[in-house]
């Protein structure tokens, strides 16, 4: 008797991309070869999204949320999406930040799989071959997110643990403005580490050695940026949590050369932006009027303090006189160019010493409190990861310098944060206008409702990104920040009384793509945008990913 010819081996059941679980109908089972690979129950992608949230819904904790979704990521791209979209404002801080940073302290220990690409710099002849083994052709990837891992999230270096911070980079592009999870790669860049934690672990997986730095280093990252913008000549190249001084020599090195975007320097400058076009909105006062105060100068704090004195040059200040409006206060005090060894992301700033000759100083640093005092900031930003870092003090030191002072305490999560809204709402007499790096509940005060906008990363970069696949832009120019900032902030009223500078995550995919048509629209207005479109509304809606179960080619 001859034997009946079977289905080949199912390989759609373990391709993330294609698997669909029990949502495969009894004819796609017999056709795939899946008979009896499954239970016999046919779900729709609704159903099993249902399911997946009761059982995520019944874990303790933040971080087994995080491992189940990593694992569901792992088997189920759609439903993994599925599942985040639906429940947006709930799973963000879960796949990406606060709780990524838990996760990556454990990479190493508790490895299952990774979908990233690793780079190692004592392999330097592998880059290409890495990149090949992807299968992927010039015209497949959009977008490439990598980092190095040496500044994760405000805990610092953590070498190849890091590479989580691409993948969920990534993820939330997705989920927030449907940037194809199939047309996307996540990079580690290992160079080494400086923790000596993980270099004395048995478990760790990096590269055991301390950080490469210097020409060895920049040639790296030159042969990366080569290669990746050689085989994937569309995408976007995304760099995440850099050191700070790399971060802003890659950056002001390449930017004019490749598609690249940092977004600790530029995207958390653009949302800060988004926050302050706000507030001026209440205040009535231009850029150009501003004396801006930044507490916690690293990457994050010069690239707001490049940014809004970028805003005052274009409101009519000359270079220097925007320079002269900006003051940065780090772990020394007061920046003066008097201190030796400043990087140079803070000697553009740096204060004369004689200018503040006559300032106060406490163990002969010119502290917080004394500069807020002198200068009489229109706005405080702080970005130094301290804990109560404006005290009652300082906070009504602002207030008594300025009638509506801007205050953006930025540091996350919530043990950094510099100061808590429902306190500094008391202590400016409900003047303060507030936005926080972390997601804060309303704050009553004298019969008001103050909602405290959360400056999220989230509300921008992924917009961001889509215009700038949507519309093929060789660059990511400051024009584009701009458009992107201005429509994060016109997505709100902030006049009223309490009302929030910046607007909810709820919405986020509608917000994403009224991001990506402006940013889109700047490209073309600049002339740096590469493709064509008779509406460029649908072409940004086209281009935006579902998380819809495809058609099965097999």
């Amino acid at each position: 008797m001859e034997e009946e010819s079977m289905p080949s081996s199912p390989t759609v059941s373990t391709d993330p991309l294609r698997n669909r679980g029990t949502a495969f109908t009894v004819d796609e089972r017999a056709r795939l070869g899946l008979v009896g690979r499954l239970p016999s129950a046919v779900e729709t992608l609704d159903e099993q999204a249902a399911r997946c949230y009761r059982q995520i819904s019944g874990y303790a904790t933040d971080l087994q949320k995080y491992t189940y979704l990593d694992q569901l990521h792992d088997r189920n791209e759609v439903l993994y999406y599925k599942l985040i979209v639906d429940h947006l404002a709930e799973m963000l801080p879960i796949v990406y930040d606060p709780t990524i940073g838990d996760a990556i302290k454990q990479w190493s220990n508790d490895y299952r799989d990774s979908r990233a690409v690793y780079l190692s710099i004592d392999r330097p002849d592998d880059v290409r071959a890495s990149f090949a083994g992807l299968g992927l052709g010039p015209d497949d990837v959009d977008l490439v997110v990598v980092s190095d891992a040496q500044e994760i999230l405000g805990i610092g270096d953590w070498g190849v643990n890091g590479t989580d911070i691409s993948i969920g980079k990534l993820a939330v592009y997705t989920a927030a403005a449907g940037v194809d999870p199939a047309r996307v790669v996540a990079v580690n860049l290992d160079v080494g580490t400086d923790n000596e934690v993980l270099l004395n672990s048995p478990e760790y997986l990096g590269n055991r050695h301390a950080r490469v730095t210097g020409e060895r280093y920049d040639d790296f990252i030159d042969l990366y940026l080569k290669t990746a913008s050689e085989l994937f000549p569309n995408a976007l190249l995304h760099f995440e949590d850099f050191g700070p001084s790399n971060a802003r020599r890659i950056l002001e090195q390449n930017r004019d050369t490749y598609r690249i975007f940092n977004d600790d320097m530029q995207g958390t400058g653009a949302i800060v932006m988004s926050a302050v076009f706000s507030a001026l909105k209440v205040t009535k006062e231009s850029f150009a009027e501003q004396r801006l105060l930044v507490f916690g100068a690293g990457t994050a704090g010069t690239g707001m303090a490049d940014q809004i004195s970028a805003a005052m040059i274009r409101d009519g200040l000359s270079e220097d006189e925007a320079k002269s409006r900006v003051w940065l206060v780090d772990v020394d005090g007061l920046v003066t160019d008097d201190m030796t060894g400043l990087p140079n992301y803070q000697a553009a700033y740096a204060r004369p010493a004689s200018e503040v000759a006559d300032w106060a100083r406490a163990d002969g640093l010119i502290d917080l409190l004394t500069a807020v005092s002198e200068v009489k900031p229109t706005i405080l930003i702080g970005t130094s990861t301290l804990h109560n870092g404006f005290p009652k003090a300082v906070v009504e030191a602002l207030a008594a310098g300025v009638e509506r002072p801007i205050l953006l305490p930025l540091s996350n999560p919530t043990e950094r944060i510099e100061v808590m809204p429902a306190d500094a709402v008391s202590w400016t007499q409900g003047r303060a206008l507030i936005a926080t790096g972390i997601p804060v509940d309303p704050v009553h005060y004298n019969g008001v409702d103050y909602d405290i906008g959360q400056a999220n990363n989230a509300l921008l970069y992924p917009g961001l990104g889509l215009g700038t696949i949507v519309s093929g832009a060789t660059h990511v120019t400051d024009g584009m920040l701009l458009a992107a900032a201005k429509a994060v902030a016109d997505q709100v009223d902030p006049t009223a009384l309490g009302a929030s500078l910046l607007p909810a995550v709820d919405n986020l995919r509608a917000s994403s793509a009224t991001v990506a048509l402006a940013v889109a629209k700047q490209a073309i207005e600049e002339g740096v945008s590469t493709t064509n479109h008779d509406n460029l509304v649908q072409a940004v809606e086209d281009a935006m990913w579902q998380p819809v179960y495809p058609e099965i080619v097999e």
